[in-house]
This record gives C-alpha cells, sequence and structure tokens, in this order.
C-alpha cells in the first residue's frame, strides 16, 4: 500500500517545502503555501515494462502526420498555425472580460457545423448564462455542440466517453476537481496538474485523438495562475490581450509546438461577439477622401509575429505654458518618446523645450520594435510645421543618436505590403537591402541621416529659434 507523504508548495512559483512557511523564501511572496497530501510508492512497487522497446533510433522514428481543425475564424486560424491540431491541447488566457469564454463559443459552434462534436464543460457559469451569449453571438446554435455545468473532472471524463466529441473545452481549468486528489481544493497545484494531466492523456490517446482547450485564469502579473508546469504541459499558450473598454483585442501564441511563436489575429469586440479582423493594415489607418494630407500624421509599417501591418502615427504639438511641457506617448513607451524628440531636437534643429507633444497609434496597437521610429519624428515635424505629409509615403527606419537612420529586419516583407496595398514611396535607411531587390509599382528612397529625410519630404525649412 503506498505511504501518503505531506508536503507545502507555493502557489506562486511551484517551491515546495517541508513545512509551512510565511513568506516564500524563492518568490518572496506572502502567505502563498499550500498543503498538498500525495501517495508515495514503494521502491519495490517500479516495475519495467520489458514487453516493449522504449528506445529507438531517431532516423527510425515516423514522422507524426498531425491533421488540423480548420476553423472559418481566420486570425485564429494565422495564430493556431492553421488550425487546432486534432491531438492537441491549447490553453487561452486573459483578464476577465477580455472574451475569452465568447471566442471558444464561437470557435464550438464553427467546429460544430463541420460536423464535429464538441463538448464545452464550463465550472464559472451555469448552462442558461451559456444559452444566453450563444443566442447574442451566433446566428445558429449547431446541434452538436453539448455543454455541461459542472466542476467534477470525474463528470468530465464520463461525459466524454459517453459523447465522444471531438474538441473539449474547459473553462476554466482551476475550479476543476478530480476527487482522488481530496482534500486538496480547487485550484490548488495538485488539482490543477492533475485535471490537465488528465486531459493530456485522453487528448494524446493515439486509438482516438482529441483536440482539447483549457481557458487559464490570469492572477494579479497578467500571467496565467498556478505553476509554471502548467504552461509547460500544454502544446500551445495563447494570450487575448486589450482593455475592456475598447473595441481592440490581440490574440497572441507565447508558445506553439506546431506553429510559429508570436504570431498575433487582431479582433474587433461587439454585440456579435470577435469578429476577425482579416486586413489589419486597413483598420489602423485612417481612410480620408480625395487623399487629403493632414499634418501631424505619418505612416510605418509594424511587424506583428510574421505579418507586416500598415500603422499610422498621429503627432500633435503644442506651446506649454508650464515650466514642464508634457511628454505623452498613448502606446509608445515614454522613454522612446523623449528620446526620439531629443534626437530631433539636435540632429534636426527643431526646438521642443516650450511645446507639449503627444503621440498616438490609431487603433491603440501597441508597438515595441524600433521601426516606427522615423514615422514618428516625421510627424512631430509635420505637426510643429502644419505641413501633411502625402498619404502614399510611408517611413520605414530606426533613427540613432546621431540622427542616422538604422536599417531594420524583415524590410522586403514590409515595402512588399507597401507594394501590395498601392502605395507609392518608402523612405528607408541606406544599404538596407543585402542583396538588388525589385518591387512593382512602390519606389525605395534610402537616405543616410533624418535631415535628408526632412529636406525631401518638407524642402527647406525654416529654423524655430
Amino acid at each position: 500500500m503506498a505511504k501518503l507523504k505531506n508536503k507545502f508548495v507555493c502557489r506562486s512559483c511551484g517551491y515546495e517545502s517541508a513545512r509551512w512557511m510565511g513568506k516564500c523564501s524563492n518568490c518572496n511572496e506572502w502567505n502563498s503555501f499550500e498543503e498538498i497530501v500525495e501517495a508515495v510508492s514503494k521502491k519495490n512497487d517500479v516495475r519495467l515494462n520489458t514487453n516493449r522497446k522504449l528506445v529507438k533510433k531517431l532516423s527510425e522514428i515516423e514522422s507524426g502526420n498531425s491533421d488540423r481543425i480548420i476553423t472559418n475564424i481566420n486570425e485564429f486560424n494565422r495564430v493556431m498555425g492553421g488550425g487546432i491540431v486534432k491531438d492537441s491541447i491549447t490553453i487561452i488566457s486573459a483578464k476577465p472580460g477580455a472574451g475569452k469564454s465568447t471566442l471558444l463559443l464561437q470557435i464550438a459552434n464553427d467546429i460544430a457545423h463541420k460536423g464535429l462534436r464538441v463538448l464545452y464543460a464550463s465550472g464559472e457559469e451555469s448552462d442558461s448564462q451559456l444559452k444566453s451569449r450563444a443566442e447574442r453571438i451566433l446566428k445558429e446554435i449547431n446541434e452538436n455542440i453539448w455543454i455541461l455545468s459542472d466542476t467534477s473532472m470525474d463528470n468530465v471524463v464520463e461525459y466524454i466517453n459517453e459523447i465522444n466529441p471531438d474538441l473539449i473545452i474547459i473553462d476554466s481549468i482551476q475550479v476543476f476537481t478530480l476527487e482522488e486528489c481530496m482534500p486538496s481544493r480547487a485550484g490548488s497545484p495538485t488539482q490543477t496538474m492533475e485535471c490537465a494531466n488528465k486531459l493530456l492523456s485522453i487528448a494524446k490517446n493515439v486509438e482516438r485523438p482529441r483536440a482539447v482547450i483549457l481557458v487559464g485564469q490570469m492572477n494579479k502579473n497578467e500571467e496565467i495562475a498556478g505553476l509554471r508546469a502548467l504552461e509547460h504541459l500544454v502544446d500551445t499558450v495563447l494570450i487575448i490581450d486589450g482593455e475592456n473598454e475598447e473595441e481592440l483585442r490581440a490574440l497572441q501564441s507565447t508558445k506553439n509546438r506546431f506553429g510559429g511563436t508570436g504570431e498575433i489575429g487582431f479582433f474587433e469586440m461587439s454585440e456579435n461577439g470577435m469578429l476577425s479582423i482579416d486586413n489589419p493594415s486597413e483598420y489602423f489607418i485612417t481612410m480620408r477622401e480625395n487623399d487629403d494630407a493632414v499634418s501631424g500624421s505619418a505612416l510605418s509599417v509594424a511587424r506583428e509575429g510574421s505579418r507586416p501591418i500598415i500603422v499610422e502615427i498621429e503627432s500633435l504639438v503644442s506651446s506649454s505654458f508650464a515650466p514642464y511641457p508634457s511628454r505623452i506617448g498613448e502606446n509608445l513607451g515614454k522613454d522612446q518618446l523623449n528620446t526620439l524628440i531629443s534626437i530631433l531636437e539636435q540632429r534636426g534643429k527643431i526646438n521642443l523645450f516650450n511645446k507639449n507633444v503627444v503621440i498616438k497609434i490609431t487603433g491603440g496597437l501597441k508597438i515595441k520594435e524600433q521601426a516606427i521610429n522615423l514615422s514618428v519624428i516625421m510627424s512631430i515635424v509635420s505637426s510643429v510645421y502644419n505641413k501633411g505629409i502625402p498619404n502614399d509615403i510611408v517611413f520605414i527606419a530606426d533613427v540613432g543618436l546621431t540622427g542616422e537612420l538604422k536599417k531594420v529586419p524583415s524590410l522586403e516583407a514590409r515595402i512588399r505590403e507597401l507594394d501590395r496595398m498601392g502605395y507609392k514611396k518608402v523612405y528607408t535607411a541606406k544599404n538596407s537591402f543585402n542583396r538588388p531587390v525589385k518591387f512593382n509599382n512602390i519606389t525605395v528612397v534610402e537616405c543616410n541621416n533624418l535631415s535628408e529625410v526632412m529636406l525631401s519630404v518638407f524642402g527647406k525649412l525654416k529654423s524655430t529659434d
């Protein structure tokens, strides 16, 4: 008979201790230790399986042929690497109200319309609540969707055997419990990991593979609640980013064993659910009548995952009557903005010491890369002199402290996106291409420094002294 062993595990970092501690010595969290009772097998109970060959040569192993379930939600397919792999387990997390359950209900209905069976097990919402949401966001509810409102993983497994679903959705994994792990409470490291392992064995069954999607609760640090081992267990980790008061939602993969990591899909939250934004390059720019140039606006191309997206940078420069002028960058780092203003003052000879500068990226997109820096500076110059930049001109380059333009990665892919969208001219750094590159319609203007770009776009400018 197995012996019982007591240990204490930190909920935040998974650190184990033989005794309870008020403060975790690993992550410094207070009151995070939980007592766990586990069964320990005797050494004599260990048996080796000698009936099958466990070790194989890598060259002799047959390649896996993982089929995918392709949905009609294009942005979701992109993030997943082309669709849901049939023997995979995925976890999706976000802040409350970001749209996790809404998106999963749409995915369930889409897959059900393809003739596949779906089991949606929710431990946080009643079946009537799910039905109300489904009637609001779905045009037609398919009959291949089964709803289970329960927190018992034992019951979930029982209904999986009865219904035989192709897709299993668990919302959320932290509220489910296995009877064999009692008396551990729901959400404890033991319950969460054992429930996830049970679903993993169901998903990876060779004779009957199934796709499993877990919802993971997010903690105050905007990370998936529980042990980091949960993220190691699953095949794909998805995060939905977006503020509740805004319509834009970004779905990003931070781990994907069947596709590229870092891919981002964009959605618009509406009364009809999460709407896929299939052409972000049109969504994140302002469509102006008669192509009128507006001062303070400049275009660039950001790279989100493997996809280039055309973005619009807007700036507003106004006189400041306070000792310290404002520097506001919505969705742009304050240090990055201050650095670019300093470069413009010193290398572009434009004084902004008594000016308020406000920067905004249209659509609320958060951009971390440096490829938009030249566009940010040019939008400020446009606002200072009240001169509009033609709508068919784009800027793709980083700007060094010396005022010199720096080349950026994946430049060719960015410019080809501009060429596809019909833009006429793009400014970038000198010697950005390692080989000759031809484009259909767009003209590439390579410049050495910021002054050359300003002279080419605006002509000779008057001093702001």
